[in-house]
């Protein structure tokens, strides 16, 4: 057994998340600046609870492998094709123009051309861990400028995998540059393809064979190995384990366990990705950040500002809207974890002196924890821009281009915006179209993937994706436009589920008739509801009740069609549709 100095240091870590974070979270911040304030106040340079940071680095690494993991199980290599225009456009343009100018200026103070390409490349990538973070916490993955975001943060963790691979080059004897990248820009293309190859003909069987066991424990041991694996033998290549990580879970995503694999591995990525940002909070120097303040504010703004326009000005370059672009520009304005990795290596090996080197931690370390504020300044500047809302099936077709097995959302009331926060909450694309100019206009200023338009309309559907869609949902409340919406998706694409909202069950039949997948009735399923919370409350078991409301919901609310409902347009009542016996 070893000693009980490793167990107070997990100690120490976990009172201070428990006590410090949920106090962010309060005050309606990010759950990320939470975890930076409390690693600062534990660190070496404040309270000195924990007087060596590197001795949780390996773990604190470990949260953004299964980061990676994660973000590649939402994608698939399909999803990946139709976000390339902003991939390796977007995401290519902005890592070399932002390294190019950062490396002219640092070169320009008298720094080697080595260490001016470190540190220009360094803080061109941005933060995935935390924005990344930041937006599944809002449920804004899914909005435009959410995936536009997040395209370029994929680029930026793609770019890390020859830049690791340049360090070794760099710092050998009678290194040539031009040399140096060819040979890493070769021997990452090389792995991943052998690693996509291979781990596509292993990965399903393997899976299969697990599965078949039966043993949840076995299931989760498993993906543990898949993750560390594909990191530790990206690792041996001299390359990133997260870009490891990463392929793993694209080939994954594949596969029909990757939900099971994602449940499996949440905890994992939850609790370790908390500690690596407690990791870098105690890596800010406080002395030197006293020491060197102004100079340091002075770099922090420039840099946020070099990032935010340039950023801003490259999504105005393709062609995206302007209300995207001054949110997505301040949003990677910050240096990011993979800065770290890169200049931390490049000190070790001596490319980057120790003063240069830990001005440039410190200065990723603040722009991280700017990021908030950027992002509410990003807000504020998107609101001034945002164009009003109007039937434009170009804009909506353009915007709708890189989506892929996303819903149609057609209504965007109370039940509208229910349906999109779920499917947010589970991170599945949608686009929703709504005929309210306020409500639209309110969705665009929060930056959802709202569109005026008439779901009845063909070309409105076919600009929202139809034929990429993966489902509809249709919430409107008045029955006859409701009716035309159904009507036009089922005749567009007969084989789209189509989900419907319906005030009663002969509207409910009706909408069947038309094409309707599966139509729920509020008015029927809100009596159940309310009936459910009557039988727990006269104290009826759990167990029964879910009986009895599955047998009150079988084959299309069945038993309750014998119910009197008012007839349309303000007429008598009358007797809904039974069955024939």
């Amino acid at each position: 057994m070893h000693g009980p100095a490793h167990l107070e240091e997990v100690l120490v870590f976990l009172i201070a998340a428990v006590c410090i974070v949920p106090l962010f979270r309060w005050f309606k911040s990010s759950a990320v600046l939470g975890y930076l304030a409390a690693g600062l106040l534990l660190g070496p340079h404040a309270l000195r609870l924990i007087e060596d940071p590197d001795s949780v680095l390996l773990l604190a690494d470990l949260g953004v492998i299964f980061l990676l993991f994660t973000i590649g199980l939402e994608l698939s290599i399909e999803r990946l094709k139709l976000m390339r225009h902003y991939v390796f456009g977007l995401g290519a343009v902005q890592v070399f123009l932002t390294a190019l100018l950062i490396g002219a200026v640092v070169f320009a103070t008298g720094q080697s051309v080595e260490a001016a390409l470190v540190v220009g490349s360094g803080l061109a990538l941005s933060s995935t861990a935390f924005v990344i973070q930041m937006l599944v916490e809002r449920g804004e993955m899914i909005t435009r400028y959410g995936r536009v975001s997040f395209s370029v943060l994929l680029f930026q963790d793609l770019a890390i995998v020859p830049l690791l691979a340049l360090l070794p080059l760099l710092g050998g004897p009678e290194s040539s540059l031009l040399g140096a990248v060819a040979i890493a820009a070769v021997k990452a293309v090389a792995v991943v393809a052998a690693s996509v190859l291979i781990g596509r003909r292993v990965l399903r069987p393997l899976y299969r064979v697990i599965a078949a066991a039966r043993l949840q424990e076995l299931f989760v041991a498993v993906t543990l190995l898949v993750v560390l694996g594909a990191g530790w033998l990206m690792a041996q290549a001299g390359i990133s384990m997260a870009l490891g990580a990463f392929l793993a879970g694209l080939l994954l995503a594949e596969t029909e366990y990757r939900h099971q694999v994602e449940a499996d591995i949440r905890p994992f990525k939850g609790l370790l990705l908390g500690l690596f940002f407690m990791a870098i909070g105690m890596q800010i120097d406080l002395p030197l950040v006293a020491r060197e303040g102004w100079l340091l504010a002075l770099v922090l703004v420039g840099l946020l500002t070099l990032k935010s326009t340039l950023i801003a000005g490259l999504c105005l370059l393709f062609r995206l809207p302007a209300d995207v672009a001054l949110r997505a520009g301040p949003l990677l304005s910050q240096g990011g974890e993979f800065g770290f990795v890169l200049v931390g290596g490049a000190m070790v090996t001596g490319l980057v002196d120790r003063d240069l080197g830990q001005i440039v931690l410190a200065l990723i370390a603040l722009s991280m924890a700017a990021t908030p504020a950027m992002d509410w300044l990003g807000g504020q500047l998107s609101r001034l821009v945002t164009p009003k809302p109007s039937l434009n099936v170009a804009v909506l077709r353009e915007e709708s281009d890189a989506l892929g097995d996303h819903v149609i959302i057609a209504g965007f009331g109370r039940v509208g915006q229910t349906v999109a926060r779920v499917l947010a909450a589970c991170g599945v694309p949608y686009v929703a179209v709504d005929l309210d100019h306020a409500r639209v206009a309110r969705g665009r200023v929060a930056g959802l993937p709202l569109y005026y338009g008439d779901a009845g309309r063909v070309d409105v559907l076919e600009a929202a994706g139809i034929e990429r869609a993966r489902a509809a949902v249709i919430t409107i409340d008045r029955a006859r436009e409701a009716s035309q919406a159904v009507a036009a998706l089922h005749q567009r694409m007969p084989g789209l589920p189509i989900f419907v909202r319906s005030h009663d069950m002969s509207h409910a039949h009706q909408l069947e008739a038309q094409g309707a997948a599966a139509v729920v009735p509020e008015t029927v399923e809100a009596s159940l509801q309310l009936g459910g919370i009557l039988l727990s409350a006269v104290g009826v078991g759990t167990d029964d009740i879910t009986r009895v409301m599955n047998e009150f919901r079988d084959n299309n609310y069945a038993r309750l069609e014998d119910l009197v409902e008012p007839a349309s347009e303000g007429g008598p009542p009358a007797p809904a549709r039974g069955k024939k016996k």
